[in-house]
């Protein structure tokens, strides 16, 4: 069992404690905590790409499952709308992390640049979006379409991966009609699903550090706990405007990504 220990000194120990907590803290409000912790695991001298996904996968299981509870204690979501959306995302995430081993990711970052930009302005320019749950469909079609959202996302999940929980959230409201907390809850039972249907597809391939994965899910553990009690304290507003604060840095990142795969070496 390689636990990934035997490189580290102690200020990258440090450094992936911070990033687990602050990325459970961030993920556990609005999604998008992959883009803290991700490029800390991938400092990690002698780490290989598919070693820093899959570790980072295993410590966010932990963070969202904490989350997850969490909401679900004091926010009570709808769990006959988030199982079924799970189930269906968790095999999303599965097909999605097989296909990621075959396809660049490059393809899809343009796509998903533009995506979060239409995202962030429509939730800019609609300040009431959000603010109550209004379902927008009800019985088979709600289920039917809570599903296709699961499926979407989750394949998006384990294929690229950034801004997961925050492309649930935002469809959750748009689509659905429900608040931004509700939708933070019922996105983190969802979320954790994502993680356990991409780790499915790691790990026969033995690329998980475990005593990475375990400290950095302990620290994610914490922040995911510290993030779903403040969301839920502070109300959908402040989730609101956390949102629009990471999907900004997520097309700010993703679409420097793009120019450096595309026109930074011409």
């Amino acid at each position: 069992m390689i636990s990934g220990f035997e490189n580290l000194q102690l200020a990258t120990i440090i450094l992936v404690i911070v990033a687990g907590f602050a990325a459970g803290w961030v993920d556990a409000v609005v999604g998008g905590g992959g883009l803290i912790q991700l490029p800390v695991m991938l400092m990690i001298p002698g780490i290989t790409p598919v070693q820093a996904l899959a570790t980072n996968k295993m410590g966010s299981i932990f963070g969202t499952t904490t989350s997850a509870v969490t909401y679900y204690r004091r926010v009570g979501p709808d769990l006959k709308t988030a199982i079924p959306m799970a189930v269906v995302a968790l095999g999303g995430s599965f097909g999605g992390a097989v296909l990621a081993a075959h396809l660049p990711q490059s393809v899809f970052k343009p796509i998903i640049v533009a995506a979060l930009i239409a995202v962030a302005v429509f939730t800019a320019l609609k300040p009431n979006v959000g603010e109550l749950t209004a379902l927008r469909h009800t019985g088979h079609r709600h289920y039917v379409l809570a599903c296709i959202i699961g499926a979407v996302i989750g394949f998006y999940d384990g294929l690229i991966g950034p801004g997961t929980g925050s492309f649930l959230i935002i469809a959750l409201v748009t689509l659905m009609g429900y608040a931004f907390l509700e939708a933070s809850a019922k996105a983190k039972i969802v979320n954790m699903a994502t993680n356990v249907g991409a780790l499915l597809f790691f790990l026969p391939h033995g690329s998980l550090l475990w005593g990475v994965g375990l400290l950095l899910g302990g620290a994610n553990m914490a922040g995911g706990y510290l993030g779903a009690r403040t969301a839920v304290r502070q109300g959908s507003g402040f989730i609101r405007i956390v949102f629009l604060l990471v999907v900004g840095v997520l097309i700010v990142k993703l679409g420097f990504d793009v120019w450096n795969e595309n026109f930074a070496h011409r």
